[in-house]
């Protein structure tokens, strides 16, 4: 018996190469100044999958929500093992909190029809809230494990999986449909195999073609518009084409999508800058030591 497990991705700003250009002056993160990255985490939700799928045979779908360039995280994922692949991309959907995210990534698990598992990472780096998955979960009204460290077994309709509380874990189990958020020591993810890179380093969404061909020119243009549907036509029959969804396509009401839909606001955006003043050297002696734990002592350190 097959398992067919949907994974919820995010193509998300590298953090460690955070510049004073980061955020926006209306709060949001400036995505353009940063190199984007697959979301650390959801690689684990990815290989969690795979490694259902490699055990107990199924299907592995992989959605992600984002701009045109997204599609670089899912062409990593085909390359990883994924059997599908699905782009949501609306300027509609701009802006949107977790809120607005996890009701919009929801629609879209629901177009998706047959699934027994869906897999997320416990957090994204850029917002670190854990709050899409199981928002997502309430959204689709089924159970939720957060926090899998290890899935012990996987029978019929029920899942049994030991997550990481901490100071401990915990065994629980759950009937299927199941969300499931992956913490990163789950497991280690696979490396993309060469065989699959060659091949779907060429895998498209009909929104790239769009702009590989039209560029700026017109894309309404009759003869512009057949080449790319040619290009498009020609991917999907090599199992190229990675699938756009917009929000009409997955029946999301608009009042729940992007800064309408979001409740959250930033009510306050503070640069932090670390500056140097100076440094002031202790000699490596009994009296250096001293001298060192007084000064510590007085500017309130320690002690």
């Amino acid at each position: 018996m097959g398992y067919n497990c949907v994974v919820l991705t995010k193509q998300v700003p590298d953090t460690k190469a955070v510049t004073a250009k980061a955020m926006k002056d209306d709060g949001t993160v400036n995505r353009a100044a940063l190199p984007a990255i697959f979301n650390p985490e959801d690689l684990h939700a990815l290989e969690e999958a795979l490694m259902i799928k490699d055990q107990y045979g199924g299907t592995v779908t992989v959605i992600t929500m984002g701009p045109p360039n997204a599609c670089n995280i899912l062409r990593d994922a085909y390359e990883r093992g994924a059997d599908r692949c699905i782009l949501v991309s609306d300027r509609r959907a701009a802006a949107s909190d977790t809120l607005a995210t996890s009701y919009i990534l929801s629609c879209a698990v629901r177009k998706v029809g047959d699934f027994d598992i869906v897999l997320c990472g416990r957090q994204a780096i850029d917002g670190d809230t854990a709050q899409v998955g199981p928002q997502a979960a309430e959204k689709l009204g089924i159970p939720q494990i957060t926090y899998l460290e290890e899935l012990v077994s996987l029978n019929n309709n029920h899942i049994v999986v030991r997550r990481n509380v901490g100071n401990g874990w915990e065994l629980v189990q759950s009937k299927l449909p199941v969300l499931i958020t992956v913490i990163d020591s789950a497991n280690v993810p696979r490396s993309p195999a060469a065989k699959r890179i060659m091949k779907y380093k060429k895998a498209r969404a009909a929104i790239e073609v769009k702009k590989e061909i039209a560029g700026e020119n017109n894309a309404d243009d009759p003869e512009i518009a057949k080449q790319i549907e040619q290009k498009c036509n020609e991917l999907k029959a090599k199992g190229l084409l990675i699938e756009h969804w917009n929000l009409d396509d997955i029946d999301a009401d608009l009042q729940w999508c992007g800064r309408d839909g979001s409740p959250t606001k930033v009510h306050r955006i503070q640069a932090v800058v670390l500056k140097g003043e100076g440094h002031k050297q202790f000699e490596p002696s009994e009296d250096g030591v001293r001298e060192l734990v007084h000064e510590l002592i007085e500017e309130h350190t320690i002690g």
